[in-house]
């Protein structure tokens, strides 16, 4: 066992939208990931995703709406739902996922992060 510093873990993050693995619990990943700018659109068929806000604001186009986040708040997208986050400013969150879930979806593209990287 060992102490986790998400905000440690951010601050040291160059690169955005590129999540980093801290932890793995129950067949999840907790994942720190510093974002600024957009994101794609992408859906994850089998999985839902967890976005907690550590700072900044965070939205998340749907196609029936948005969702706006704040540091503090979360919100869950369910499986199968298309979504594409984005910031206008920069924005340090923490996902809950499986250790399944694919970056980008089923799509790979320039912005997909294969998870051998996130576990550096």
């Amino acid at each position: 066992m060992h102490t986790i510093r998400p905000l440690d873990t951010l601050a040291m993050l160059q690169e955005t939208w590129s999540p980093r693995v801290l932890a793995e619990l129950n067949g999840q990943y907790l994942k720190a990931a510093k974002l600024e700018g957009e994101f794609v659109w992408h859906t994850h068929a089998d999985e839902d995703e967890l976005f907690i806000v550590l700072y900044g604001t965070l939205h998340i186009a749907l196609e029936q709406g948005e969702l706006v986040l704040q540091a503090g708040e979360c919100a869950v997208v369910p499986r199968g739902v298309p979504h594409k986050p984005w910031c206008e400013g920069e924005c340090g969150i923490l996902l809950l996922e499986p250790v399944a879930t694919r970056h980008t979806g089923a799509d790979d593209g320039p912005r997909t992060v294969p998870i051998e990287r996130q576990l550096a």
